[in-house]
């Protein structure tokens, strides 16, 4: 398998942990163990701290990321340098994609950043909930880049019927569907 092989795959992976990361955030952000679907699940699941898996996915998500970009000027084929990375905008490929991959990172790192106890006290519960707002944002960048970019990075026209394209697809469905009940429930609470 090739260096940009390896940093494709990386990418769906990380999009597939930041998928279930922000519908695990809205589980987070609302009374979900008050839902009757919930209390119907077995024990054993309902032990599981679902504040510790959406922290640990994000964690090991941001390193996914960070590998899956840091790797691609590795490969001599892809005609990308580390320079590129630091500007997106002068990237040999697709640079506006590549810049939204490079917000999608930095995005998550804020998000993650904040999150840490003594930051997030600092800013205050109001402020910090503002932040993590982004990630909603930062999750609908992230299926753009990963719907648009080229895994092989040759400027292929996008085949939406490609299995990998159709795990991105599958993942926008699934926020957007996310985002829109998330939204219906906080307009309900008021």
């Amino acid at each position: 398998m090739e260096t940009i092989e390896i940093s494709g795959v990386l990418g769906l992976t990380a999009l597939v942990l930041l998928t279930l990361n922000i519908l695990m955030g809205i589980m987070l952000s609302t009374a979900y163990k008050q839902s009757a679907y919930w209390k119907k699940l077995p024990a054993k699941v309902k032990a599981f701290k679902i504040i510790d898996i959406h922290n640990y996915t994000a964690y090991f998500a941001l390193v996914i990321v960070f590998l899956h970009f840091i790797i691609i000027p590795l490969d001599p084929s892809s005609k990308f340098s580390f320079k590129h990375l630091l500007y997106p905008l002068t990237a040999p490929h697709q640079p506006i994609f590549v810049l939204l991959g490079s917000i999608s990172f930095l995005a998550l790192l804020v998000v993650i950043i904040t999150t840490q106890k003594i930051i997030k006290k600092k800013l205050g519960t109001n402020t910090w909930r503002n932040i993590h707002v982004i990630s909603y944002v930062t999750g609908l960048v992230f299926i753009v880049h990963g719907l648009v970019m080229d895994p092989l990075l040759k400027d292929r026209p996008i085949d939406f019927i490609d299995p990998e394209k159709l795990l991105v697809e599958a993942s926008a469905l699934l926020l957007i569907t996310a985002f829109i009940w998330r939204y219906k429930y906080k307009i309900s609470k008021k």
